[in-house]
């Protein structure tokens, strides 16, 4: 039962879509991926742009989309050779980038001339609509048509010049290349007639020596009546000085006699960069500084330049170029014999642009001079100009990328805006266009063009943004609202309508002041404001006001403007806490806001409800006009209070005497007392005044105390002293306090009547104290303040009382003696110095006390006063005294006995004995453990490592420090000392040693399980200076994360063992961190386990800890981050029960994301004392197999083994595992047996075991199907992302490549070896024997030569050559391969005749037509089985030459290239001869290697085993695998050491031995086979680097062996080599051993077949017969994939028809079609088969299978396997019938199945072609080996001499010829025997 579909073809017909390189098209910005832009030019009515580049041409849409392209180069050619057809006539041509040097638009062509730097820099005229539509390029130009200069560095400037009736092209030019010698600098030239762009009957530049006049050439400009060219050079003959000029000539002037130029110079400044001719103004940038590194610019007015030019050419018309002064202005330049003249005086007018018999080229002697307008501190290499609305303003473009915009204002320039527009770096090219809108400019880099807006208005959003951005192009259109450009605005004509910058006074619309300045919300008024400036409008418009969301109509008068204020319903609440609100009041046209400022409504009540305290003050003293009642209380608004009551007015009023704060009734101060003592009754008085206002109105006064917790009312009187002043007496109370304070505040206020509150004029409070809070003793008793009045009070409990409190007799005048409590520390080193800290009471009641009343252990301690703390803490500085002093402290304060501590101090002396580690990383951090004697000494304990701190980690133990070293400045040993107090102790014996800091070079794994555990490798160096490495991870945790989790505390006891540390700690700013401790495998390598982290925390960082010095997991890894993957879920293995297993059978395991965070070999699954060894984990599936026999349970706990899987930290049992026992024997009784078994045993055990075996296979092949679909999946998902790295690789390879092929070329076998190859394959390099070669024979040689030469014009003779063709094939015995070598023969023997052999080949084709068409005439061609067949070979052969190295060539060679560099990727096994990357299905390695890609660093030069470079040894990096063999190595190395060097030119591989280099003196010379090898079991295994453990980065070099003389063959030998004799390594047996490299051969001993007979061999052997090997062939799909675009590329050249068509083919084919129609064939499909049999499959499937007939290169076997993949999809393109596969076709059919239709449509239309016959060109040299050729063939002839004899004989016109008798003479001088003649 088959358990599901196959998927074979299903996988392997899986498509790889690749995506093909596109410009990238930004918003405003376009650019091409490796492409350079040279030029920028502009259609002025389509607006389209057209970029010229390097290789391409693009036409762009306004909006900068790509609209089309075309391609120009590279082509093949040489600066140094005029255009060629034959590459044969530039021997030096090479395939060359076309830079574009010139792109100019012709608007009445509607053309686009584009001008390369190729072929002499020819131009080409192509569509505006579409450049890729070719209008017109020459075939052969001549040099009258050579326009460009063809170098890049030289400047090509040119203008489209409109004439009568047509365009012209006027184009100036520097000197490049010896060949434009005769290239003038500036030429005419014309667009249109038989010759485009020659120059021939138009105007010349003539120069009499160009290296005196060579211009380098800025810009060229047209204006209304002339063309203008700005350039450099030097002055004049013999001039070192370089000047700018600029030149003029009339626009309709052909013959340039108008010709006139004149230098400019900006005032101080150096040469001109860059120019723009604007309106009136020619504009230029000039450099400036040390090196030209600054800028400057100036503007030459064109009515001045006009007019020096204008002077310089009457002053030569008149005036022979002399002034009035007598002094040469003006004369003829460039070396010409022409001289100004004295012409009459109205010539000039006559002769406005010239004529023949005036002097030309004129040249001012005159500079025009300017002064800079403008200085930057950049080079400028790019100008452009626009005049908007009477201004000018320029744009310049600078070398580093930057546009500046600047306001040429009169005599000034002003830049007012830069950006950065190109890359930083690269330089803004001179054309710097602008639309025809003047809205936007573009802007062209070598790697984009930029859309950028000429002015960016609309970006700055209000007024004030728009005026000081400065921009003269734009302004704030007021009534609008916006930022615009002048034209946008429609009132911009009237004034204060356009604010413009530049204009005088020019400031935004603002509220100049309101009236008033703020409101009362509760009435509603007038406001006015005063807006100066304000537009005018119209009649039927008008302005209004809004106030926030009330709108108020406005009434305008000149400036002023009055609104109406919102009533108090449409106001908003006041904000909370506030008295007022405020509003935005704007003055609006229509939705304009014109002005705008902010208005405030206030309310006079809210400041009284703020103001508890004074809302008098408050009221009156406030912003607004807020007044205060007195007698009610209230703070109004308004002129006065109702009802004629007393008014204190506002602050804000003038001229009114009762107004502001002062005028309010308040309290000013207490007048006594301010001190209140707790429990003694006292009175309070307050001072009062302005109470004046209350006269007439009696009310009580209460004083109220705001005591904690309580409001205590006081009835209070008012006592009168003055007019305006009083005091009040509050009634006197005893006040006591909840609060123990020593002092507390208590505010107090007063009020009058029910609730009126009389203001404080300040803050008043009255002070409660306790004498008995804060002096807990005597002593603090007595230092109290005396003014408080407290004393020590023996009366009951001993207290601090407040005097009158405490009975006379129980005041205490002299307090008890000092008590000490503590002392610390308690030990002291024996120099004293130690500060020693006493605490205790009654220490004192100031320092003077305690100041000479100290000693310790009998020795004086000083007391220090800034740490003194009255009665309670004495610390002192301790004395010397002797080692082991011990004893009390004790204080005697005068007058009182002595305090004696119950502690003891002790002297003791700290030692040091050792430290561990010795040594620790320089940056710090090394846990330092530092050990001695008496080590807690003193409470200060300090250490340090040289001059740096080393912080003590707590506790000090008697016997151990521990601290962490700080990082120093560098490696280096360093002094350990501790400080105790003022001691310094030092270990002088033992530094420790700073060592350089530990680095981090690999990390690998990067994934793992968020439950941790994974084993990650870390790779690095020094690694073993660290004492404790961590890994860790900072987590952004959750509340249930760190729930469980605490702030990680490292002290310990002393004398604990070190607890091991928390597995996550929580960090400040909530972060958790989770480590684990790495442990140190050696210097380096560290291996860590992963931590683990809690669900739901995010990993923010994971890094390593080596002590101080932190690396990011990505720093480490090479860029990869670490990921943490969910846990794997797994699903029980039985749902009810133990789960049965059989032995034998392997377990499936299903779960989920099971291999997201680890890889099979680290998962342990164990079935209780025993592991089941894991065979498979995908992502949802576990196989593993289960030991033979039933396990023991891993613990007597259960009775059953356990199936538990351990995923690093995780792990995870599945439940019980029952084996399925044997069946036991029967316990029934012998008859019962024989009884039940004859009666129905047999009927029984048959249904069981068929059911059994039923359900066994189907579970069996259920699994098998599970475990396919699993790696079917992944395979197909991993395919595609395969394929394109590959790709992706492959393709920076292939660019590699091809640099390197620009300097070395392809290599390309000379025709000779080519035509031996051909015409003999499988013969080695000497096909033909030479003619008397032997010792003794120079006599014999010359009639040899004389009879071969007769035979050679015998030849000539076509009845002779056809007569003996046909009867050397129909002898019986001359074979197939004697047809084919005489046909070659004759090939080589006829090279020189070409036209001969072809008729020749015609004539036996014919007969041969004639044979086939009565038999099957599709047949013909179909094998090489007569000798027209091979003459027909070699003739295409001869014929494609050319064509092989121009067109098919090169993708040939980088096809063949493309697979080496993929096979060698990937393991290949030496014996076997199978690879991992290949299409070819039998050579396909069907197992999984691991390998790992190494870089050798291969010492090339003398001594080196290399090629000499230049005399030094070079290491050159090459890439090789670690499971290469020692051959395949040196292969390998020999391909990328010599990889622009000839195969053949190249050391023989076997002729050298690969040594691996270690330091000075470690040569190790490495081999396939040696003592080293591995031999087990009759297999002896190849060595490879992985054998000898060869690192990554090794040096290796090549030598020559031994045995080959000391000296390796640089090149060919002239005489014929002998077949390279390499040892090819069969797997085969060699003494009873067989030799095995990556896996083992198929076939084993007989012996060991025997010896495997254990039940686990016998399972594995079932499990690998039972592997599908189509798993693997994903492999050829990536190959495939891989290689696809230089497999499409190779058949696209060979059968493409966009190209002319080699003329031989079309020879041919035009042969075909008349044999078809001579012998009546109508069938298309036989004349189809004919052209394919012929060209395609016998020539280009050739050439395909074997591309070392063209190429001098190696082809592997490996190599050679794909090639015949290819070749066989070629061949299956070629036919007609319909290319079917199915399930069961060879691999290698399928894998091409999608691509064979379309290469079959290439075929047909290859075969469809109509161009015309020309004659065969080109000259062929003379054949080579030609007597070799003669006298091979005559061997033939006197083979079969007899029979042709006789043939010749017998027909007529051979007898009249005497064919048979000049047949003899020849025999007789070859074989030296007398005839019968």
């Amino acid at each position: 039962m088959a358990p599901g579909p196959p998927f074979g073809p299903r996988l392997l017909l899986v498509l790889l879509l690749l995506c093909p390189l596109r410009p990238l098209t930004q918003a405003h910005r376009f650019s091409v991926l490796n492409t350079t832009f040279n030029h920028l030019a502009l259609a002025p009515t389509r607006g389209t742009l057209y970029v010229g580049a390097v290789n391409r041409l693009f036409q762009l849409s306004p909006e900068l989309r790509l609209e089309a392209m075309a391609v120009t180069g590279p082509v093949f050619d040489s600066p140094d050779c005029v255009p060629f057809r034959d590459p044969a006539e530039c021997p030096q041509a090479k395939l060359t980038d076309n830079a574009n040097q010139l792109l100019l638009v012709s608007s009445r062509a509607q053309e686009l001339v584009a001008c390369g730097q190729v072929r002499q820099g020819v131009c080409e005229k192509r569509r505006l609509e579409d450049v890729a539509q070719l209008l017109y390029q020459a075939e052969d130009p001549g040099d009258g048509q050579f326009v460009a200069a063809n170098a890049p560095g030289v400047a090509t400037v040119g203008l489209v010049v409109p004439g009568p009736g047509r365009d012209l092209l006027l184009v100036a030019r520097g000197l490049a290349g010896k060949l434009s010698g005769g290239v003038p600098p500036l030429t005419v030239r014309q667009l249109a007639g038989p010759q485009p762009f020659s120059s021939e009957g138009l105007g010349r530049l003539v120069v009499g020596d160009f290296s005196d006049y060579n211009n380098s050439y800025v810009a060229a400009f047209a204006g209304a009546r002339f063309a203008y060219f700005v350039f450099r050079r030097r002055g004049a003959r013999a001039q070192a000085e370089y000047r700018s000029y600029v030149a003029r000539v009339c626009l309709g002037d052909t013959n340039l006699y108008s010709y006139v130029e004149v230098p400019l110079s900006c005032r101080g400044q150096g040469l001109i960069q860059a120019a723009f001719l604007a309106p009136g103004t020619l504009l230029g940038a000039f450099a400036t500084g040390l090196s030209g590194a600054q800028a400057a610019l100036c503007a030459f007015p064109l009515a001045e330049l006009d007019g020096s030019m204008e002077q310089a050419r009457r002053l030569c018309y008149t005036a022979g170029g002399r002034g009035p002064n007598g002094m040469e202005e003006a004369t003829v330049e460039y070396g010409v014999t022409s001289r100004c003249v004295t012409l009459p005086p109205d010539s000039p007018d006559s002769y406005p642009c010239g004529d023949e018999h005036t002097p030309s080229p004129i040249a001012g002697r005159q500079p025009l001079e300017a002064g800079p307008l403008l200085q930057l501190t950049q080079p400028i290499s790019a100008v452009a100009a626009l005049q908007v609305d009477g201004h000018m303003v320029a744009f310049l473009g600078d070398t580093q990328g930057q546009l500046h915009k600047v306001f040429l204002n009169g005599s000034q320039g002003q830049v007012y805006h830069s950006q950065q527009v190109g890359p930083p770096g690269s330089a803004i090219s001179p054309d710097l266009l602008a639309d025809s809108s003047g809205s936007h400019l573009y802007v062209l880099t070598a790697q984009q063009v930029d859309r950028v807006p000429v002015a960016a208005c609309p970006q700055f959003p209000d007024c004030t943004s728009c005026l000081q951005a400065q921009d003269p192009l734009c302004g704030w259109c007021v009534l609008q609202g916006r930022c615009t450009r002048k034209g946008q605005c429609g009132r911009a004509a009237q004034p204060n309508q356009w604010l413009w910058s530049y204009e005088e006074h020019s400031h935004c619309l603002h509220v100049q002041s309101l009236l008033p300045a703020h409101h009362p919300r509760q009435e509603q008024g007038q406001v006015t404001l005063s807006v100066p400036r304000l537009p005018t409008l119209a009649a039927d418009e008008y302005f209004h006001c809004a106030f926030g969301d009330y709108d108020s109509l406005a009434h305008v008068e000149g400036p002023h403007v009055a609104c109406v204020t919102p009533p108090q319903d449409q106001l908003p609440p006041n904000p909370s806490g506030t008295d007022h609100v405020t509003l935005s009041l704007a003055l609006m046209f229509e939705d304009v806001a014109v002005a705008t400022t902010n208005f405030s409504f206030y309310d006079c009540s809210a400041i009284q409800a703020l103001e508890v305290a004074s809302p008098c003050r408050a009221c009156v003293g406030s912003l607004w006009r807020c007044h205060w009642c007195p007698q009610s209380s209230r703070c109004v608004y308004g002129e006065h209070c109702p009802e004629g009551e007393r008014t204190i007015y506002s602050t804000q009023e003038a001229d009114i005497q009762v107004r502001g704060p002062g005028a309010c009734p308040q309290v000013e101060s207490l007048a006594g007392p301010l001190l209140v003592p707790v429990g003694w009754e006292s009175r309070l008085a307050l001072r009062v005044r302005n109470l004046q206002h209350f006269q007439g109105l009696s009310a009580s006064y209460h004083c109220w105390l705001e005591l904690p917790g309580e409001l205590r009312r006081l009835p209070a009187s008012l006592e009168e002293m003055t007019e305006d002043t009083g005091l009040i007496y509050c009634q006197a109370q005893q006040f006591h306090s909840s609060m123990a304070q020593r002092e507390l505040p208590v505010p107090i206020y007063v009020t009058r009547g029910k609730d009126q509150r009389l203001d404080n004029a300040r803050t008043l409070h009255v002070t409660l104290y306790d004498c008995a809070v804060g002096h807990p003793d005597c002593s603090h008793c007595q230092a109290a303040n005396g003014s408080l009045g407290c004393l020590w009070c023996s009366h009951g409990q001993p207290a601090c009382r407040y005097g009158p409190l405490c009975p006379p007799g129980a005041v205490e005048l002299l307090c008890p003696m000092p008590s000490i409590d503590t002392i610390e520390p308690l030990t002291g080193p024996p120099e004293g110095g130690l500060a020693l800290t006493i605490l205790g009471s009654n220490l004192g009641r100031d320092f003077a006390d305690v100041q000479d009343a100290v000693s310790v252990a009998g020795q004086p301690c000083s007391p220090d006063h800034s740490l003194y703390r009255t009665s309670a803490r004495i610390v002192c500085v301790t004395s010397p005294a002797p080692n082991g002093t011990t004893g009390p402290i004790q204080v005697a304060i005068k007058s009182r006995p002595p305090g004696i501590s119950t502690q003891h101090f002790t002297y003791q002396d700290p030692v040091l004995l050792s430290l561990s580690p010795h040594w620790g990383p320089q940056a710090g951090g090394t846990q330092l453990t530092i050990h001695g004697q008496h080590l807690q000494t003193g409470g200060n304990i300090s250490a340090f490592v040289g001059s740096q701190p080393c912080p003590i980690q707590e506790p000090v133990c008697p016997e151990a420090i521990v601290c962490h070293t700080m990082p120093q400045a560098g490696p280096g040993e360093a002094v350990v000392r501790v400080v105790f107090g003022h001691a310094q102790r030092t270990l002088l014996a033992i530094p420790f040693r700073y060592t350089a800091n530990p680095q981090l070079l690999a990390a690998e794994p990067s994934v793992s399980f968020r439950g941790g555990g994974r084993l990650i490798r870390v790779r690095g160096k020094d690694l073993d200076v660290v004492r404790r490495p961590l890994l860790s991870v900072w987590l952004e945790a959750t509340a249930e994360t760190t729930a469980g989790t605490e702030s990680q505390d490292l002290r310990s006891s002393c004398g604990a063992p070190a607890s091991a540390p928390q597995a996550c700690v929580q960090l400040e700013g909530g972060l958790l961190q989770c480590s684990t401790v790495c442990s140190i495998n050696s210097s380096n390598l560290l291996l860590c386990l992963s931590p683990a982290v809690p669900d739901g925390a995010r990993p923010q960082r994971v890094f390593f800890t080596l002590d101080n010095v932190h690396v990011d997991f990505a720093s480490a890894s090479g860029g990869q981050d670490f990921q943490y993957q969910p846990n794997p879920r797994l699903a029980p293995l039985s749902r009810e029960g133990p789960a049965l297993l059989k032995s034998g059978n392997v377990l499936d395991v299903e779960g989920e994301g099971l291999n997201l965070g680890i890889s099979k070999e680290e998962v342990r699954v164990h079935i209780g004392d025993s592991e089941c060894l894991v065979k498979t984990l995908t992502l949802t599936h576990l196989y593993c197999e289960p030991p033979p026999r039933a396990p023991q349970p891993a613990n007597g706990s259960s009775t059953l083994p356990q199936f538990v899987v351990q995923m690093g930290n995780l792990r995870l049992a599945l439940g019980p595992v029952q084996y399925e026992a044997e069946p036991a024997p029967s316990a029934f009784p012998v008859e019962a047996q024989v009884g039940l078994g004859m009666g129905a045993a047999v009927l029984t055990a048959t249904i069981v075991l068929l059911i059994l075996m039923y359900r066994h296979k189907s579970k069996q092949a259920l699994r098998d199907y599970q475990k396919v679909l699993v790696q079917l999946e992944n395979l197909e998902i991993g395919v595609g992302d395969q394929c394109r790295k590959e790709f992706t690789d492959l393709m920076t390879e292939m660019t590699d490549l091809s640099s390197d092929l620009e300097g070395s070329g392809i290599p390309f076998l000379d025709y000779r070896t080519y035509a031996e190859r051909v015409f003999f394959p499988g013969h080695g390099g000497c096909p033909l024997q030479p003619v008397l070669g032997g010792p003794g024979e120079e006599g014999h040689r010359a009639p040899v030569r004389q009879g071969l030469t007769q035979l050679s014009n015998l030849l000539n003779c076509k009845l002779f050559l056809l007569t003996l063709i046909h009867t050397l094939e129909e002898q019986p015995s001359f074979s197939q391969r004697d047809r084919c070598h005489v046909a070659s023969l004759l090939s080589l023997a006829l090279h020189g005749k070409l036209e001969y052999l072809t008729d020749i080949m015609k004539t036996l084709l014919g007969d041969l037509a004639a044979h086939y068409v009565h038999k099957n005439p599709k047949l013909m061609l179909r094998r090489t089985e007569t000798m027209v067949e091979k003459l027909l070979t070699n003739w295409l052969s001869i014929c494609l030459y050319a064509f092989l190295r121009e067109v098919a060539g090169e993708p040939l060679y980088m096809l063949l290239r493309a697979i080496q560099y993929q096979v060698d990727k990937g393991p290949v096994d030496a014996v076997t001869g199978k690879a991992k990357r290949t299409l070819n299905d039998s050579r396909l390695l069907r197992e999984d290697v691991e390998f790992r890609p190494l870089t050798l660093m291969v010492l090339v030069g003398p001594g080196a085993g290399g090629a000499a470079w230049n005399g030094e040894v070079q290491r050159v990096p090459a890439r090789v695998l670690d499971t290469d063999t020692i051959t395949q190595v040196k292969e390998k190395v020999l391909d990328q050491v010599y990889k622009g060097t000839p195969f053949s030119q190249r050391p023989a591989v076997h002729a050298l031995d690969l040594e691996w280099r270690s330091g000075l003196a470690g040569h190790l010379t490495l081999s396939d086979e040696d003592l080293t090898s591995v031999t087990q079991n009759h297999w002896k295994r190849l060595n490879t680097l992985q054998h000898y453990k060869v690192p990554d980065g090794a040096t290796v070099a090549l030598v020559p062996q031994l045995h080959n003389g000391g000296a390796v063959s640089q090149s060919l030998a002239q005489s014929c080599p002998s077949k390279e004799n390499i040892p090819m390594l069969e797997d085969g047996e060699e003494g009873g051993v067989r030799f095995w490299h990556l896996v083992k051969g198929t076939e084993e001993p007989e012996g060991a077949k025997a010896r495997r007979s254990s039940l686990r061999e016998r399972e594995r052997e079932r499990a690998r017969a039972k592997a599908i090997p189509e798993i693997y062939l994903t492999r050829l799909l990536s190959m495939k994939g891989t290689l696809q675009k230089f497999v499409d590329d190779t058949f696209q050249a060979i059968l493409s028809v966009n190209r002319p068509v080699p003329i031989a083919v079309k020879y041919l084919f035009d042969f075909l079609d008349e044999l078809a129609e001579k012998h009546g064939i109508e069938d298309p499909e036989t004349l189809h088969i004919w052209k394919t049999n012929s060209l395609l499959l016998r020539f280009w499937v050739n050439a395909l299978k074997n591309p070392q007939l063209i190429f001098d290169v190696r082809v592997s076997d490996n190599v050679d396997a794909v090639l015949a993949v290819i070749a066989q999809t070629f061949i299956d393109s070629c036919t007609i019938s319909e290319h079917k596969v199915g399930r069961d076709s060879p691999v290698n059919k399928l894998l091409y199945a999608r691509e064979i239709p379309r290469y079959k449509q290439l075929v047909e239309s290859y075969q469809e072609m109509n161009s015309a016959l020309a004659e065969l060109s080109g000259s062929y040299t003379s054949a080579p080996h030609c007597l070799e050729a003669l006298h091979e063939l005559y061997n033939h002839i006197h083979r079969y001499y007899d029979q042709i004899i006789s043939a010749l004989e017998e027909d007529p016109v051979g007898q009249k010829m005497q064919l048979a008798c000049r047949l003899q003479q020849i025999a007789a001088l070859v074989e030296n025997k007398v005839t019968d003649l």
